[in-house]
């Protein structure tokens, strides 16, 4: 039987989130086979709107991870040149996140990983700076085993948590998008954090179901060289298919000078030692989704629980270019959730992950 949320799960992302219509060539990525029903709908859904091409890809990472271990130098090195050609006739990109086994890259090759990252930044750059982009996950037993649930509860979860009216939750985004175009100094204060960072002529961007799904934060960037302190982040964070916990970042002038994740402090640092700008922060980020309340140990959700922040070691966004380049992008999540505060220019704005400030009591689910 079809379930129908998976339609309208279809119908957020194409006539919503990326807009498809006639004429558009459209690219649906998804990484496993677990999704096929969705990339069914989706491909139903892009030919039925007027799309003059539609292609699919379905890929699989056991395989991906078999060229990380063996691939010689020489194919490390070969750009597939043919990838970027098409990518440069895409107008729309649909990517679906639906592996099995979220380690499966844990123990593959990590510097050839990094390596061919590199490569093939410019068709990642193709696709994010020149195409509506969308991405999501779709439900599998092992992402449902990580978020310790039910597969049934899982696609609960998931799916209450995307297709809802972005239309309303963008609405009530403005507020805290305008309090963070106004703010220059900004300080985080919980448990083992105390941050402070400057965000003046950075604006604050809304994430309203354009470019994730689920989506739900709003966010900036950091002066880069202005960040000081230390923050530990308390949620749990899949990066290059290892699990990082407890994650402590300490910095001086914007620079990490100092990263500690208890026995993977050696992993840890290998990645901010990826280039100059992974140990700079490129993205500050408010979590604002009124559906996801815990770690789900995937960044796509954990990155938009309510009364969470990240921040980000590596690359910013181009909509908020604080100047920081790297091909690292790695968005730790800290949850404020009964511990933390958020202060805008010395005005409490968040306090225990809800917000007190008159203008954005909106934001906070009904329940709370």
């Amino acid at each position: 039987m079809k379930d129908l949320r998976v339609t309208q799960w279809a119908e957020v992302l194409v006539n919503y989130s990326t807009k498809v219509e006639k004429g558009d060539v459209v690219f649906i990525s998804a990484g496993g086979i677990e999704a096929i029903p969705l990339v069914k709908e989706l491909y139903r859904l892009c030919i039925e709107k007027g799309a003059k091409y539609v292609e699919y890809e379905l890929s699989v990472p056991e395989i991906n991870r078999h060229f990380y271990n063996s691939a010689t130098s020489e194919q490390l090195s070969f750009f597939p040149q043919h990838k970027l050609d098409f990518m440069k006739q895409v107008n729309v990109y649909i990517a679906i996140g639906s592996a099995d086994n979220s380690m499966v890259m844990a123990q593959a090759n990590q510097s050839n990983m990094i390596s061919y990252a590199k490569l093939t930044r410019p068709i990642v750059d193709q696709r994010v700076k020149h195409t509506r982009w969308v991405v999501t996950r779709y439900p599998t037993h092992g992402g449902a085993q990580e978020a310790r649930m039910s597969l049934e509860e899982y696609e609960d979860y998931i799916l209450s948590s995307c297709c809802i009216d972005w239309s309303i939750e963008s609405i009530k985004q403005d507020s805290l998008k305008k309090l963070m175009d106004e703010a220059d100094q900004i300080r985080i204060k919980a448990s083992d954090t105390d941050l402070t960072f400057s965000i003046k002529g950075l604006d604050g961007i809304k994430c309203d179901g354009r470019y994730n799904i689920p989506d739900g934060e709003v966010f900036t960037a950091p002066v880069k060289e202005s960040v000081e302190g230390y923050i530990t982040y308390n949620c749990p964070s899949i990066y290059q298919g290892k699990e990082f916990n407890a994650v402590r970042l300490e910095f001086s002038k914007g620079k990490v000078v100092n990263a500690d994740a208890g026995n993977m402090t050696s992993d840890l640092n290998r990645i901010l030692d990826t280039d100059e700008g992974a140990r700079y922060i490129g993205e500050f980020a408010i979590g604002v989704n009124p559906g996801i309340r815990r770690p789900m140990r995937n960044i796509l959700f954990d990155e938009k629980i309510f009364g969470s922040i990240h921040f980000t070691p590596g690359q910013c966004y181009d909509e908020c270019d604080n100047g920081n380049r790297s091909a690292v992008h790695w968005d730790l999540v800290k949850i404020l959730q009964g511990d933390g505060e958020i202060w805008f220019d010395g005005l409490l704005i968040q306090k225990d992950g809800i917000f007190v400030h008159k203008d954005l009591l909106q934001l906070n689910p009904g329940d709370l």
